[in-house]
């Protein structure tokens, strides 16, 4: 029987965000350490930045590791930290024209493992299809604090008037104001929640929660992701019959 799903090329998502939970559990159903889940994971990575750059889609966020997740066990975070810096590969990137950057709080992040993210920002600079947004060392509430101090500092020194101040502006001031908002957010692994994740870019994104834990996240259920937001109709506040109008138009 064929289960193929069949997308609608003319609707991928511009902008994808992906929350990649389930590693630690998966490896733990196996009986294996939960850094042998984050190791499958990266292959899980790789499978899905190629095939979301074959869609065409323009921008790929990654939850890759939370300011809450260095109060995990030790043993784990540096096991996260040296795979960031041995198993971030140029090629896979290169291979696919996609472009690296990375949202977050870099600076408490080891030495070697923020070399390795500087070298493959800068050897995939030139490159012009999808960017590919690893979130380090990020939370909403860190990056919006740190976006109100900023605008905070410009108001003081009469760079900008409060009543200027729209959501365009705050959207500029934060970490992703290189990239278009989210259209689908994808959590793996069960959980029903955002956990302190683009919750300002996020406020019209749709939402897709599947229980698959993230080293068995296929090709096959990103499309299926990816088909279940296409049979949804987004109305940023209009009603049904006003989208159905415009599309009409």
């Amino acid at each position: 029987m064929d289960n193929k799903i069949e997308l609608d090329m003319n609707n991928i998502p511009e902008s994808i965000a992906i929350i990649m939970d389930g590693n630690g559990r998966w490896a733990k159903e196996k009986g294996l350490p939960r850094s042998a889940g984050h190791v499958e994971g990266v292959e899980t990575v790789r499978r899905i930045t190629s095939e979301c750059a074959r869609l065409g889609v323009k921008y790929l966020t990654m939850y890759t590791f939370s300011t809450e997740n260095w109060s995990r066990p030790e043993p784990e975070v540096e096991a996260l930290m040296n795979l960031i810096a041995t198993k971030l590969e140029d090629e896979i990137f290169m291979k696919n024209n996609v472009r690296f950057r990375v949202i977050g709080d870099i600076s408490r992040l080891p030495q070697h493992v923020r070399t390795r993210l500087e070298e493959c920002m800068e050897h995939t600079a030139k490159n012009t299809g999808m960017i590919v947004i690893t979130a380090l060392n990020y939370s909403s509430r860190w990056e919006l604090t740190k976006a109100m101090q900023q605008v905070a500092k410009d108001a003081a020194a009469g760079k900008v008037k409060p009543e200027d101040i729209d959501e365009k502006y705050v959207s500029e001031h934060l970490e992703t104001k290189f990239m278009s908002d989210p259209d689908l957010l994808i959590r793996t692994g069960g959980e029903l929640r955002i956990s302190n994740y683009l919750l300002w870019q996020c406020a019209y994104s749709e939402f897709y929660f599947c229980d698959t834990y993230w080293p068995d996240f296929k090709e096959k259920d990103m499309h299926k992701a990816i088909a279940e937001y296409q049979s949804r109709q987004r109305r940023f506040g209009k009603t049904g019959d006003q989208v159905e109008e415009e599309h009409r138009l």
